[in-house]
C-alpha cells in the first residue's frame, strides 16, 4: 500500500500559481488524518514532505480530522490538500473528484496483510481463486 498526496482538481485552478512542486504546499491548508496511528507505520505530512524533498514546508497551517473518509471529503470540498492511502482515495480519483498532485512521490507502507495457508493447500482451485481476488482488490488504482 502506498500513500500519496491528493487534492480536488477544480481547487487547483484557484490556488495562485498552482501546485507544481511539493515546495508549493507551503502556506496551503494541509489536511491531517488523526484516525491513523503514526506509531504503527502510517505516514504523516512530515514523512511525506521529507520523502518529497521539502521538509521545510510548515505543516502547522492545517485542518485536523479524526476520520479517513472525512479527510477525503474535506479535500473534495476544497478545504485543502489531503495525504491519503491510495486504496482509500482510489474511487474518488477514478471518479475525478480527487487528483494525485505528485504521482511520482509515494511512500511505501510498512503495514501489510498476509494470506497464509498450509503449503499442501496452495494449489486448491478455491484457494487460488480467493488469493487472486484478494490481490486484485488490494492493488491500488
Amino acid at each position: 500500500m502506498t500513500q500519496g498526496c491528493v487534492s480536488l482538481q477544480r481547487r487547483l485552478q484557484y490556488w495562485t500559481g498552482g501546485l507544481t512542486t511539493p515546495h508549493d504546499l507551503a502556506g496551503k491548508a494541509l489536511i491531517h488524518d488523526l484516525s491513523v496511528d503514526t506509531h504503527t507505520g502510517f505516514a504523516t505530512w512530515g514523512d511525506w514532505l521529507l520523502r518529497a524533498g521539502a521538509p521545510e514546508v510548515d505543516t502547522s497551517r492545517s485542518m485536523q480530522v479524526n476520520n479517513s473518509a472525512a479527510v477525503l471529503q474535506a479535500a473534495i470540498d476544497g478545504h485543502g490538500v489531503a495525504l491519503a492511502r491510495s486504496v482509500m482515495a482510489c474511487d474518488d480519483v477514478a471518479a475525478g473528484w480527487l487528483v494525485p498532485l505528485f504521482p511520482g512521490i509515494k511512500l511505501a507502507s510498512e503495514l501489510a496483510y498476509y494470506v497464509v495457508y498450509r503449503a499442501k493447500c496452495a494449489s486448491q482451485s478455491k484457494l487460488v481463486a480467493f488469493r487472486e481476488r484478494l490481490m486484485q482488490e488490494a492493488t491500488p488504482c
